[in-house]
């Protein structure tokens, strides 16, 4: 347990950007998953207009620190390549 007035101060720190950090994320698994359901479903307009709305929220948690920013590059790459395979 902590001991120092500035320990104390961490601690309650941490915890704050944590709960910040946890809602951020299930943020972003929201959009992700709202885009994937999209594409399982076969539509790909509504896919797109998804990944329309799901992009700046990946891109920002990547900004935030959620994640690396070239693990968010990577997985709006990788959807927008998904809902392009479906038209052809």
């Amino acid at each position: 347990m902590a001991n120092t007035k500035s320990a104390k101060k961490a601690i309650r720190n941490h915890a704050r950007k944590a709960a910040v950090n946890k809602a951020r994320r299930s943020r972003v698994r929201t959009f992700i998953r709202r885009v994937e359901e999209a594409i399982a479903s076969g539509d790909q307009a509504a896919a797109a207009e998804a990944l329309r709305i799901a992009q700046p929220e990946i891109m920002r948690g990547a900004q935030k620190g959620i994640y690396h920013r070239k693990r968010g590059s990577r997985k709006v790459s990788r959807l927008a390549a998904r809902i392009k395979a479906m038209g052809s």
